[in-house]
């Protein structure tokens, strides 16, 4: 995956590939390997699952859980 430091640059990275014709997951506020993050993915032609992320905080949850869809006012996890 690619970690960013901010959310705006998940946002940026996810229309980039939308802007290029892959379809992604939108960008999601989810709990997942013990963090809090803001995420994309992204199918990659060879098939390979690729993650655009930024960590906001630490989590107890080890599976990954959609917690809600990224608003741009750049709360997290609400």
């Amino acid at each position: 995956g690619v970690e960013t430091e901010t959310a705006d640059e998940v946002v940026a990275a996810e229309a980039r590939l939308a802007d290029a014709d892959l379809e992604t997951t939108g960008v999601e506020n989810t709990l997942c390997c013990y963090a809090e993050k803001t995420e994309t993915w992204v199918d990659a032609p060879d098939g390979i699952r690729w993650e655009w992320y930024v960590k906001t905080g630490d989590a107890e949850q080890l599976d990954n859980v959609v917690v809600g869809m990224h608003d741009d006012a750049g709360s997290c996890c609400g």
